[in-house]
């Protein structure tokens, strides 16, 4: 009765999931021995990764609720251990599905749709629709992690609440030469505010060092089976957008403005140093549009007709149209939620500018993974 018990309990343990890698304990060999005494006590060996794993508590708590919760178990004590060198070596393997250390995951073959939001210059809220979109898709089912390439004003950490009470970014654990992105709202995060210890530091760095960090993010970090890859690039024509283009010649590419006619110049620049790498330009994302007022009208602050415009200059030379895929109104709630790290899709998604960002999460969601065109690496025999 006893092993009996014992089996149950390890069956139920498939249902408790690591909150930093998205996968069952069993399955990352995290439960070590199970057993269950004549009298119901069951006693439950984890092995966590690292010692000071962040997520020890939570994992321990939901292991004790899911024993605790077998037919026949009358009490559980949790053995929480430290993976050994050998144990964590054989993990970060296994989650590499065979792929070499240090190569890139989302290269040509990859069923990962990555999009780089990019802006001809900052301040058009490009960050913003960046940490939106991610929480609007995962809310439509979708695997989506986001790579913070806006290296010198990285601002995605606090947009989606992923700071301590000092505002210090949250900490990504690290397992042997594996990195696990923190998690927030559903999606997977790595920004290099993470890797800093003062918010205020100023990140002064030179082409080389910029492109080796874009290319650990994205070889390093283990964002598991992704459906969307968003990277939020630094607004203009510089170093890490031509980076991201070597690196990532699949990618297609987004371009945020503002309504304002003369900011089509500067977003048309952002777009043409994207196609000179290969890259595709998938649409234009129109930001701060007209203000709603109280009695109907809009008030157009910033101007009107920017995103089309931009979109009209970036169509020509490219075989398919670029289309104008949503205009975000200006909205109190947004500034607000990225202030408290609460995105507005999420804190009130009855606002017009959530609406429009859902829209476009829409937009983007159908366009699912496929193999079409791309290698399966089979031969004829």
């Amino acid at each position: 009765m006893a092993d009996d018990v014992a089996a149950l309990v390890r069956d139920a343990l498939n249902r408790v999931i690591d909150p930093e890698i998205r996968k069952p304990v069993t399955e990352l060999d995290m439960v070590g021995d199970v057993r269950v005494d004549a009298s119901g006590h069951a006693t439950v060996g984890v092995k966590l990764t690292i010692v000071g794993c962040p997520a020890a508590d939570t994992i321990e708590r939901d292991v004790r609720k899911a024993a605790a919760g077998v037919a026949g178990v009358t009490g559980v004590t949790v053995d929480v251990t430290v993976m050994t060198r050998e144990e964590r070596s054989a993990l970060t393997e296994k989650l590499r599905g065979g792929r070499a250390a240090r190569t890139m995951p989302f290269d040509g073959d990859s069923l990962t749709r990555v999009y780089a939001v990019t802006s001809g210059k900052g301040g058009v809220g490009k960050s913003t629709v960046t940490a939106n979109l991610a929480v609007a898709l995962v809310g439509r089912g979708l695997r989506v992690g986001i790579v913070d390439a806006d290296v010198y004003g990285f601002s995605i950490p606090g947009l989606l609440g992923l700071v301590d009470a000092e505002g210090r970014a949250v900490k990504p654990t690290q397992v042997d030469d594996m990195i696990l992105p923190p998690v927030a709202h559903g999606v997977k995060v790595i920004s290099i505010g993470m890797f800093v210890d003062d918010t205020s530091t100023a990140v002064a760095w030179r082409g080389p060092m910029l492109h080796r960090t874009i290319q650990q993010f994205l070889t390093d970090v283990y964002f598991g089976d992704l459906d969307v890859l968003l990277l939020d690039l630094p607004p203009g024509t510089g170093d890490v957008a031509i980076s991201v283009g070597q690196l990532l010649p699949n990618a297609e590419v987004l371009v945020v403005t503002t309504p304002q006619p003369a900011a089509a110049d500067v977003a048309e620049r952002s777009g043409l140093v994207a196609r000179q790498t290969g890259q595709r330009l998938l649409g234009v994302v129109e930001n701060m549009a007209g203000l709603p007022q109280a009695d109907g009208s809009v008030l157009d602050l910033f101007g009107s007709g920017g995103g089309a415009e931009a979109a009209r200059r970036l169509s020509r030379g490219q075989e398919s149209p670029v289309e104008l895929l949503a205009s975000v109104p200006l909205s109190i709630g947004l500034r607000e939620g990225g202030d408290a790290g609460i995105p507005i899709v999420v804190g009130h998604p009855d606002d017009p500018a959530a609406v429009a960002i859902e829209a476009l999460a829409g937009k983007l969601a159908v366009r699912r993974r496929g193999l079409a065109g791309r290698k399966l690496g089979l031969s004829v025999g």
